[in-house]
């Protein structure tokens, strides 16, 4: 019997996780894109990385002697267009698309000793080589044009570059006709409840232009169980469910809304949206000690959004607070997210010529996270050239890659600097007493009475320094860094030297900082400015970099977020390339409703959570999310609204959820990050420690993003690794306990109430009949083998019942 127990459980979590598998799949089988096939159409991330890493590679390494620019092409070979790689050379095809080892460019590179080895003057380090054969095992992408020389002198119109869509002025568009004018809906109740908004006018005017009909609205416990893990990443109790379900109010679902938005957790829920873009991290590489308070900056973006500041002053403060006037030092945390940014290892007994290139590639990465992040535009492909695709010039890149040339990474207090100025003295005597004693133990006799005096002084000043453990926030300051030789011999080293005034970058010919070019003033984009733009003049340019992006760029900056919320919502964006609004990025599938809704947004004060309620107010987001097989036929990615997506929840809202439902879930707010992998850690995923070198596994299963890189959405997989953590991790193991004591000791001697419990604490509904009839049968069966329990523990049955529950596919999504 103990045997049929557990083959029943197993089969049931193994049932529970096919489920998931299968209801994983068929939801999102229209929704994501197919694998590249080997030679079509190259997609938007493989073109970035080509033209990043790829081509910039091969014209470095190869087109001296294999390109439209060779004086003669050797080998007949050429390597600057798609279809000359495939047809080759003399020696034959140097690339067999998805097949490195049977390429001959790989072969070369590798010196594999067929008589043609590449580059004749030595062989490639071997992260060249890994690059290049991972490319050619992906299928060798190309962008459509086949040849498109690096270095190809072209002067961009940016007079015609202004006219895309992205970059225009905002305006409010006239609103199509409204749901009375139009063919009248086949569901009259469906039609009742369309047509009250402006955001449900443009829907239903596009679902007209497709012959298609909205869904009906949701249930209502439904609905509040979306509104809940949207606003703030939690489900809604059984009695919040209860009350909503029960009140007929004709504002009921306003005063949901409202109650939410209110939560401070609705800026721990948002706050994670934000940190993703902004690549927050807790703990970064081992031989940095400035994170030692980076929470600072997560719990300023969760309170920045509880107090709903306005996106234009979000986005100033996160850039220049210190040069705000309206700010003190308790707003400096918002300088985090540049001061967190990530900082690579700098070998200072090597060269300048190789450090520079260290500290130019720094430079590109907080260059890329603000225009992606702020501006949805990948700018720094103009490092090295002209952007392929973008009115985004060479000099451009240069010109704000000027101002994070003249910014450091440092830490300040979140107290006024003559406040902090007797805690700085008394930590320089700690400092200088601590090594003191480090040095006095090394002595043999140990001189302990020494060592005592100075520890009772180090302890001295610091119970007693007013202010001594005030917070030190991750910043930046205007200080310019310059990379010089460390002395007089040129095999003496780098130097890294930082200077108290700016500087304006000299152009790096091909990117490369030890190639310069003419000096680039710092400034902004030339598309979005006036032209021509107008270098910046105080200090490092921060502040004029933020007035410009709401400002001059507002329209843009405006779009960008807009889109981000609605994708937060509906799962898609209107724009379903979220951080590349420019010529590649994707056309809006709802270009007026994108127009209007950034139009009001800035019209009401960019405010976030006016928006919010703008779109959880419209027909649209009430819809239900069943499939109609008809709708579904015409529209099977629903990129016209039909009906809401279903949605799975990603790790920091599914991990909530098993710990609310299991009522152990600790809602304190900020502070420290805990440990992912401790199993008694109870605090909302937020607080989950994030190191940027090693993240946690239980994130990395989970599709966590990178912390390294500015992650506009995140990427849904499903993977044996993700059943195996489902069956086997301490942590659904325990849950599973916890919630099994809860239900056995809220619910004494009813099992069919602790099955019906369970479901509505889950799932939000009740429990049929079947699933009833099921849960019973099985925990008779396990239970008559199993201890009887006492009465504060349940048998170990319904542990194992509320695992299979936990791990559910309903669980796991949202309707």
């Amino acid at each position: 019997m103990p045997s049929l127990a557990r083959s029943l459980v197993v089969h049931g979590l193994a049932l529970a996780f096919v489920s998931w598998v299968i209801g994983r799949s068929g939801e999102l089988r229209g929704d994501e894109p197919a694998a590249t096939e080997l030679g079509s159409m190259p997609t938007l991330a493989e073109i970035e990385h080509f033209e990043k890493r790829i081509r910039p590679l091969l014209h470095r390494r190869c087109f001296s002697c294999h390109s439209e620019e060779a004086t003669i092409v050797q080998g007949s070979l050429r390597v600057d267009s798609r279809s000359l790689l495939l047809s080759g050379g003399d020696s034959g095809p140097a690339v067999v698309p998805g097949e490195p080892e049977e390429s001959l460019l790989i072969e070369a590179i590798r010196y594999g000793g067929g008589g043609y080895d590449m580059p004749p003057e030595g062989k490639l380090p071997e992260a060249e080589i890994e690059l290049l054969t991972q490319w050619v095992r992906q299928g060798a992408p190309f962008p459509v044009g086949d040849v498109a020389p690096l270095a190809a002198d072209h002067a961009i119109d940016f007079d015609a570059g202004r006219r895309h869509w992205a970059f225009q002025p905002l305006a409010r568009p006239e609103l199509p006709p409204t749901a009375t004018d139009l063919p009248p809906a086949t569901d009259p109740g469906v039609a009742s409840a369309w047509g009250q908004g402006r955001v449900d006018s443009f829907v239903l005017a596009a679902l007209r232009e497709q012959n298609l009909e909205p869904s009906p609205p949701a249930d209502r416990a439904t609905l509040i169980r979306r509104l809940s893990f949207d606003l703030v990443g939690l489900p809604p109790t059984r009695e919040q469910i209860d009350d909503f379900v029960a009140d007929d109010s004709p504002d009921a679902y306003a005063r949901l809304v409202e109650r939410l938005l209110s939560s401070p957790h609705y800026g721990e829920r948002w706050g994670r949206m934000w940190l993703d873009l902004a690549r927050y991290t807790d703990t970064t590489e081992s031989w940095l000690d400035s994170t030692d308070q980076s929470h600072l900056y997560r719990d300023w973006v969760v309170r920045a959004f509880n107090e709903d500041m306005p996106y234009d002053q979000f986005v100033r403060r996160q850039l220049a607070t210190d040069q705000m006037e309206e700010t003190g030092p308790e707003d400096l945390p918002a300088l985090g997210f540049l001061g967190l940014s990530p900082t690579y290892f700098k070998e200072l007994q090597l060269p300048p010529e190789i450090i520079k290139v260290i500290v130019a590639d720094e430079w590109e990465e907080r260059v890329d996270a603000v225009t992606r992040t702020f501006l949805g535009l990948t700018v720094a492909c103009a490092r090295c050239h002209d952007h392929k695709f973008d009115p985004i010039s060479h000099e451009d890149y240069h010109g704000l890659a000027g101002v994070f040339a003249s910014t450091r990474m440092t830490l300040r207090p979140t107290i006024s600097e003559e406040r902090y100025a007797p805690v700085a003295k008394a930590k320089a005597r700690v400092a200088e007493l601590t090594e003191r004693v480090k040095t006095l133990k090394k002595q043999k006799p140990v001189p302990t009475e020494e060592i005592g005096c100075l520890e009772m002084e180090i302890d001295e000043l610091s119970r007693f320094t007013p202010d001594f453990d005030t917070p030190m926030a991750n910043v930046v300051v205007d200080e310019s860094l310059h990379v010089v030789l460390a002395g007089d011999d040129p095999q003496s080293g780098t130097k890294l030297e930082y200077r108290p005034e700016p500087q304006d970058l000299n152009l790096f010919v091909r990117g490369n900082p030890n190639r310069p070019g003419p000096v680039i003033p710092r400034r902004f984009l030339t598309v979005l400015s006036d032209d021509p733009p107008q270098p910046f003049q105080d200090r490092s340019g921060r502040l004029e970099l933020a007035e410009a992006i709401v400002d001059q760029a507002g329209p843009l900056t405006a779009r960008v977020i807009v889109n981000r919320v609605w994708q937060t919502h509906f799962g898609r964006g209107l724009v379903d390339t979220p951080s590349n609004f420019g010529l590649l990025g994707s056309r809006p599938t709802h270009p007026e409703l994108l127009e209007d809704l950034a139009a009001r947004f800035v019209e009401n004060g960019w405010s976030l959570k006016w928006l919010h309620r703008e779109i959880l107010h419209s027909a649209g987001y009430r819809q239900s999310s069943e499939i109609d097989p008809a709708k579904h036929s015409v529209d099977p990615e629903n990129r016209w609204l039909w009906r809401m997506n279903r949605r799975r929840l990603e790790i920091e809202p599914w991990r909530d959820a098993m710990l609310a439902v299991a009522g152990t879930i600790d809602l304190s707010l900020g502070g420290k990050a805990l440990p992912g992998e401790d199993a008694s850690n109870r605090r909302r995923t937020v607080y989950v420690t994030v190191h940027r070198r090693e993240v946690s596994k239980m994130l990395q299963l989970h599709d966590f993003p990178d912390p390294n890189l500015h992650s506009a959405q995140r990427a849904d997989t499903t993977t044996p690794l993700q059943g195996l953590y489902l069956l086997n991790s301490p942590l659904l193991v325990e849950l599973s306990r916890e919630l099994a004591v809860r239900l056995w000791r809220e619910i004494p001697d009813e099992p069919v109430e602790r099955i019906r419990a369970a479901h509505g604490l889950l799932f939000g509904r009740p429990a049929t009949e079947a699933e009833i009839a099921v849960a019973l049968e099985y925990l008779a069966a396990a239970v008559a083998d199993d201890s009887a329990g006492s009465a504060e523990s349940p048998p170990k049955a319904w542990e194992l019942y509320t695992h299979a529950l936990l791990a559910s596919n309903e669980f796991l999504f949202v309707d």
